[in-house]
């Protein structure tokens, strides 16, 4: 809400005025001595200022021009209104004026509206902010992609909108969603995360929504769930592509009532909490499918974002490796051409992360040296795909093709971050097929 001074030498109009804005939820301060208005212009911080025009101490165009010097919007009030007097004080800086007897709604509406320009104008001066400078060493690169994603982090992270972030595994979805947290006027308050594909139902419930003492068995005490946790900050719900349908509905209804109930317990709690998901899975494919709800996918996704594949910003490559070098410590994070080459002809399936861990096993092969392209043993087929698993098969050949082939896919959950459609796709196989490859070679789904 504003803070507004008034002004009139009627103190019946200065207290008829206050008791208006004041129930509009405004602080107010009024006089009805106009020099003293000056001194209060001097001495305090206004966002808007009422004045009367014709005053018998200081003109009303006096206290105009002391109020814009200090920022503050001015509407005007005469009981003498002409065109002439309208121009000039709309010359001087005043934003409207209003005739005697004046409407208590009319006036009402303006501050509203100044109100409203004042807020966008805060808004579009933290964006440049954060376009220009903060995001720079939260997001690593200067590509275009990399540029559109900055922008609407920027963009977002100044209001509270819900947002959806989507992208691969490996594309830095947690990191855009704690870069639009830092960003926000939350930033104080908690970050919290949360893997929805990381619990079984029973226990992601509990997580979320937190449990009282004695709800189920084990539950020794109560416990504050995630929603509170993140009381007046940011929950990211990672993979909200994985969460069960009956905790899908449950979600839905503490976001549209802002109201929790804990497991076992009987009051509702109030939240205040902004959310953040993000998912590697197409969600419009889910509810075709039926496994996503529809009315939760457009209450998540207010203001999507997608996180491009490292293979979509090959430019950020060199950036992207030095900074990673560096987070690694290492001697000598400056690439050769030769090596930057190398690196950009890869098509990284695991992303970002694969990346990083490439990078890692490089720094211990090159034993502190100055990196080289032996460092990097990406393999690489006639048609420039990468090719997963192929050191593996050489180097165990005398293992028999099981092994081989369990090796292979143990090397490619690791390179997707256990994501098993991603890992299908690095293999060229069906999700289906690699369960049960997975289950032939007892590896744990």
């Amino acid at each position: 809400m504003a803070r507004i001074l008034v002004v009139d030498d009627e103190p019946k109009m200065t207290s008829l005025i206050c008791g208006a804005l004041e129930d509009a939820g405004h602080t107010v301060q009024t006089t009805a001595k106009s020099a003293e208005a000056l001194d209060l212009l001097g001495r305090h911080s206004f966002d808007i200022v009422v004045t009367d025009l014709a005053m018998p101490e200081v003109s009303g165009m006096t206290i105009l021009e002391k109020a814009r010097e200090r920022g503050a919007e001015v509407i005007m009030m005469t009981a003498y209104g002409t065109t002439q007097t309208a121009v000039e004080a709309m010359k001087k800086g005043a934003t409207d004026y209003l005739l005697k007897p004046i409407s208590l709604e009319e006036l009402e509406k303006l501050v509203r509206n100044i109100q409203e320009k004042q807020q966008l104008a805060s808004l579009a001066g933290h964006y440049r902010q954060i376009a220009h400078g903060d995001l720079a060493s939260q997001i690593i690169g200067s590509s275009e992609a990399t540029k559109k994603v900055k922008d609407l982090i920027a963009r977002v992270a100044v209001t509270e909108a819900t947002v959806l972030i989507t992208g691969k595994s490996g594309t830095g979805k947690e990191l855009a969603a704690r870069a639009i947290h830092d960003n926000s006027k939350r930033s104080a308050k908690p970050f919290i995360a949360i893997n929805c594909a990381a619990l079984p139902e029973t226990l992601l419930e509990s997580e979320l929504f937190g449990h009282e003492k004695g709800a189920f068995t084990g539950a020794i005490a109560r416990k504050r769930g995630r929603f509170e946790l993140a009381q007046g900050g940011t929950l990211f719900l990672d993979e909200i592509g994985e969460m069960p349908q009956s905790m899908q509905s449950k979600l839905l209804r503490v976001l549209e009532e802002r109201k929790l109930l804990r497991v076992g317990g009987i009051d509702l709690i109030d939240i205040d909490v902004r959310l953040i998901a993000a998912t590697n899975r197409h969600l419009k494919d889910e509810l075709s499918g039926g496994r996503f709800r529809e009315d939760l996918y457009f209450r998540l996704n207010v203001f999507p974002i997608h996180m491009p594949n490292l293979a979509d910003r090959r430019d950020d490559i060199p950036e992207l490796a030095t900074y990673l070098l560096r987070r690694l410590s290492y001697a000598h994070p400056e690439l050769s051409s030769s090596v930057v080459a190398h690196l950009t002809q890869y098509d990284w399936p695991g992303n970002i992360r694969e990346l990083r861990n490439i990078l890692e096993r490089a720094t211990i092969l090159a034993r502190g040296e100055k990196l080289s392209v032996e460092d990097f043993p990406l393999e690489f087929d006639s048609d420039n795909h990468p090719l997963v698993g192929v050191a593996i098969i050489n180097s165990h050949s005398e293992t028999g093709l099981a092994s081989a082939e369990k090796e292979m896919i143990l090397e490619a959950l690791k390179k997707c971050g256990g994501n098993k459609t991603d890992a299908a796709s690095l293999l060229r196989i069906t999700r289906r097929r690699l369960y049960s490859r997975m289950k032939i070679h007892g590896i744990e789904p």
